[in-house]
């Protein structure tokens, strides 16, 4: 009978623990999207403040005609240095249903909120190679479907100097440590980077298009060459996941070579725990009042209180994780 409740209570265990790990899973998948989306609206009241004190009009897509988008005549002067985590652009790519406000960075935090545009390279539609990183599978996927673009398919970028079309030329894959592919090449593109294969940071996939009409002025002081390695989905600069490369060499992706990065969150340590017990210590009033009063009104009452605090520890503990792909 002792033998009995032991193996029951460890069966009990393993489903709980089971279940936990289900819901972390379609936390990570869809629940970071809730925070992507937030941090999505901040964004775009920021940039569309930004476009009317440049006086550019974003184009209406929606009453786009058939034909290919027009690029903008006359581009604006090279607007002024942009902080990390600022709005720099809205990036729309139709045929994979992208609507993204891009952010400057592409840092872990910059990507948990949005598409980043690498610092040291031109801003989109200027000359030169300007490149984007986004995620492919957390904090709302907006590379998700990106090895679905095919040649001549349109990307559309407005910034503060105009509206601009890019069209697709190229795509390949590649380690994380191709840098050369954020080089500048003579002429004017645009690079979208990703994790590849999706939930996996073992490669990249880089997607290349060519600037339709005229670039933009650029500012006097070239952007830097790209140096380190190509950040992945939700990486510093510099960094990768833990499963590539051995740390010896500052060209390859390493977890211990980041400071802050695929490391995670030692601030986020403390919350977890917190919010962990705040959970534990609502499962167990749940059973203790299903006790005293009836099972499942007691656990239908405290379930909805339970899921909120689960919500916050997962969040704080994917901030202690390594990053996200």
């Amino acid at each position: 009978m002792r033998l009995a409740r032991v193996l029951g209570a460890i069966g009990r265990t393993c489903i709980t623990a089971g279940i936990l790990i289900l819901l972390f899973v379609a936390y990570q998948l869809w629940g970071t999207g809730i925070r992507e989306a937030q941090a999505q609206r901040k964004l775009e009241n920021e940039f569309e403040q930004r476009l009317g004190d440049a006086g550019v009009v974003a184009p209406d897509e929606s009453a786009q005609g058939p034909g290919p988008s027009p690029t903008t005549t006359t581009p604006g002067p090279p607007p002024p240095p942009v902080a990390e985590g600022d709005a720099v652009a809205h990036l729309s790519i139709p045929d994979i249903g992208v609507d993204k406000i891009v952010i400057e960075g592409v840092a872990l935090n910059d990507l948990k909120r949005g598409p980043g545009h690498y610092p040291d390279t031109p801003l989109p539609g200027q000359p030169g190679n300007a490149a984007i990183a986004g995620h492919r599978t957390t904090y709302g996927a907006p590379f998700n479907r990106i090895n679905e673009l095919e040649r001549g398919d349109e990307i559309l970028v407005t910034t503060v100097q105009g509206a601009f079309r890019y069209e697709v030329s190229d795509q390949l894959i590649v380690s994380p440590s191709e840098v050369g592919v954020l080089d500048d090449f003579g002429d004017n593109r645009l690079t979208l980077t990703a994790c590849h294969p999706k939930y996996s940071a073992r490669q990249r996939i880089i997607v290349v298009a060519a600037l339709v009409g005229e670039a933009a002025p650029a500012p006097r002081t070239p952007a830097s060459p790209a140096t380190g390695a190509i950040p992945g989905d939700g990486e510093t600069e510099g960094g990768s996941d833990s499963g590539t490369g051995d740390g010896s060499n500052g060209d390859e992706l390493s977890a211990g070579a980041i400071d802050g990065g695929l490391s995670g969150e030692r601030a986020a340590i403390w919350p977890a725990i917190a919010l962990g017990v705040a959970c534990a210590l609502i499962w167990v009033a749940a059973w203790l009042l299903g006790k005293l009063w009836s099972k499942w009104p007691a656990y239908l009452l405290c379930l909805p209180l339970f899921l909120l605090m689960l919500f916050f520890f997962f969040e704080n503990f994917s901030r202690v994780l390594p990053a996200n792909f």
